[in-house]
């Protein structure tokens, strides 16, 4: 394996570049789309590459379960510095699994706390509460639903309204929380990939956004109603759902609606920054996924060679 089996820890920060570029240059949709996928595989192969490492560092520890084929010396130097890479990387990896397992848990629970909440109200695809706190958020399920309280609806005027209700049918009918979740678990599974979920979560923002202003006809409505509902918002009640408004990225997701519709190419110009950030990306993707796969396959081989038949 080599250092090979390394890559997929540090390849993430060639998706840093793009990760601040795509929000300005791209496509909300487009970038949503790119950085979920390179967050996505990105934590795989990583995640990858820590549970090799684990096998080769647990198969020295005494007493462990591994064959004792597996700790031979021939095993051990596929991997530089084994005795340290490996043991450190056991409680690195059940860091890793702990983390997602406790983010897809809190996304879970929080989803069926929220359906609890809603049973007793009209099976709408608006669920109003009567709740003087102000928020709006999408909750998916098998009945989707736009939640959101007299307090917040109290705020917004008539045509406000309706450019709350389109960008949460959005975020619904895309399936955003699809987007978030994937880039949450991401972070937890390689802190360098915290950039990327910042930017995704911004950009599933704007992608609502600019449809709803295409819904509504008015892209000035759909900034004034982010406005008003930003100063008195307290978002969603976890970050895996989308919200309408809370304070962070609001001055720049008004001030885009403000401006003129970005471009909906697919794939960014090579000769520009943006461009070339994309490409390196992806390409530190493709190293990452051919490392990972490579480290696999040889340490598999390495391992099978080394069981007693």
């Amino acid at each position: 394996m080599g250092v090979f089996v390394f890559l997929p820890l540090v390849l993430p920060l060639t998706a840093w570049p793009v990760a601040r570029l795509a929000e300005q240059h791209l496509h909300p949709r487009v970038a949503t789309w790119l950085l979920s996928a390179v967050a996505g595989v990105l934590a795989v192969c990583s995640t990858l590459c820590l549970a090799l490492l684990m096998v080769v560092g647990t198969a020295q520890l005494p007493g462990n379960p591994l064959p004792d084929g597996w700790s031979d010396p021939e095993v051990r130097e596929a991997v530089p510095y084994d005795e340290v890479a490996g043991k450190a990387a056991i409680p690195a990896l059940i860091a890793v699994l702990a983390a997602c397992t406790r983010t897809a848990w809190r996304h879970h629970r929080v989803r069926r706390r929220a359906e609890r909440a809603l049973a007793g109200l009209p099976e709408t695809s608006v669920a109003v509460l009567p709740d003087e706190l102000p928020y709006a958020y999408a909750l998916p399920g098998r009945r989707n639903r736009i939640v959101v309280t007299t307090g917040m609806l109290a705020g917004l005027g008539s045509a406000e309204r309706r450019a709350l209700f389109a960008h949460e049918r959005v975020h619904l009918a895309r399936r955003h929380h699809r987007f978030l979740l994937t880039v949450q678990l991401a972070a937890r599974a390689n802190p360098f990939l915290r950039p990327l979920r910042t930017a995704v979560t911004y950009c599933a923002e704007r992608w609502a956004d600019e449809e709803a202003a295409t819904a509504v006809g008015s892209r000035r409505t759909v900034a004034l109603a982010i406005g008003k509902a930003a100063l008195t918002s307290r978002g969603a009640p976890i970050a895996t759902l989308a919200h309408f408004a809370a304070l962070g990225p609001v001055p720049r997701r008004v001030a885009a609606l403000l401006g003129p519709a970005p471009a909906g190419r697919i794939w960014p110009p090579v000769f520009t920054m943006v461009g070339l950030a994309a490409w390196t990306a992806a390409a530190g993707t493709t190293v990452s996924a051919l490392s990972s796969a490579n480290s696999a396959v040889t340490l598999f081989l390495i391992l099978h060679a080394a069981t007693p038949m």
